[in-house]
């Protein structure tokens, strides 16, 4: 079972992991402020409580984004951890249109586990495309992000009612937003 120390050692992995890295949005944030927001997610809003669940919140972005690898997830973190890490990683040798459209495929199959990392990273996501848009992404991308969230999230209902509450009123205050700015510009 892991506890708190394995929860901070997987914090400052990422950190490590991550180091160079920056946020796609235009305000340059460290790339280690997004595990970390739904490491937090999972916790304080959706009452994550398992250990291996957080720690592969933290981790989720690790091998997708940086040199990491799953044995060394597997071997420094455990199994369970390498498999949640997994199942929420994007194959990055594939099209972008690919990879995307398997993420809407593959949802409803992922562990409840992975579901909730997976829930807390669109809220995330969606949170950045909305407020801190890449640059570069005009309001129709954005909108068409929003929607392909949706539709990723459609196959992780039933996961974390709260995390899904939250999902619903990102999604409504991005409209509303992403609205307002269209009849702006």
């Amino acid at each position: 079972m892991k506890g708190i120390a394995d929860i901070l050692r997987a914090a400052s992995f990422a950190a490590k992991k991550h180091t160079d890295q920056k946020r796609k949005g235009n305000d340059d944030q460290p790339y280690i402020n997004h595990p970390l927001e739904v490491a937090n997610m999972l916790v304080n809003i959706g009452g994550v409580s398992d250990p291996d669940i957080i720690v592969a919140a933290l981790l989720h972005d690790t091998v997708e984004d940086t040199e990491a690898t799953f044995d060394e997830i597997a071997e420094q973190f455990g199994i369970t951890v390498a498999g949640y890490v997994r199942e929420v990683t994007d194959d990055k040798s594939l099209p972008k249109a690919e990879r995307k459209q398997k993420q809407v495929e593959h949802a409803p199959h992922l562990s409840q586990g992975a579901k909730q990392i997976k829930l807390g990273d669109k809220i995330s996501n969606i949170r950045d495309v909305t407020d801190n848009p890449p640059e570069g992404w005009d309001l129709q991308r954005r909108r068409e992000y929003v929607d392909w969230g949706e539709k990723v999230v459609a196959g992780l209902r039933g996961a974390n009612a709260e995390l899904e509450k939250v999902f619903d009123e990102t999604v409504e205050k991005a409209r509303r937003r992403l609205a307002s700015a269209a009849t702006q510009s």
